[in-house]
């Protein structure tokens, strides 16, 4: 479990560097498809796997639609690949910081604690994220209709940034 959970740790790494060495959004999208991935398995190695299903459905079905919209709207003849001179850069930059950080800050860390949260009770008959589940949907539903409101809103702004000069995704038929 410590070897995949590494893995796991290590392609979040590798794919906040894509995203941040600013490529084509083509490529900014595999980086965060990567990312997202990553982040769900490490969620499911330490015991939450309906929270990372929800950020996988969430993230990739709702920010990815709009990431397609400017993806469209940057529509280039020649995209920066990954391994172009100035990406490449950026990259080899990037990782530079995160070897220095793991170098100076990682002196004490010890990997060998790490268990997921049902492994702390014996005989645990409900999972942990389950009963923020119940609370969520119990207490929080003025805060999920609130998030839905916003989520609403900003559909709204992004198709009114993509409208463009004179006609838009919210144009008359």
């Amino acid at each position: 479990m410590f070897y995949i959970m590494c893995i796991f740790m290590v392609g979040l790494v590798l794919g906040l560097v894509v995203v941040a060495s600013n490529p084509s959004p083509y490529f900014g999208a595999l980086g965060l498809v990567v990312v997202s991935g990553m982040g769900c398995g490490l969620l499911m190695g330490h015991g939450a796997p309906f929270l990372s299903l929800v950020l996988f459905l969430i993230y990739l079905g709702g920010m990815l639609v709009v990431f397609a919209y400017s993806a469209a709207l940057a529509a280039e003849p020649y995209p920066e690949t990954l391994g172009s001179r100035a990406v490449l850069f950026n990259v080899v930059g990037y990782v530079g910081i995160i070897l220095a950080g793991v170098g100076i800050f990682s002196s004490g860390w010890f990997g060998g604690l790490w268990f997921a949260s049902d492994e702390v009770v014996e005989f645990a008959l409900v999972r942990g994220d389950m009963g923020g589940v119940a609370l969520m949907y119990s207490f929080g539903g003025g805060m999920l209709v609130l998030s839905g409101g916003v989520l609403l809103l900003t559909l709204f702004v992004v198709l009114e940034v993509c409208r463009g000069a004179s006609r838009g995704a919210l144009r008359a038929v």
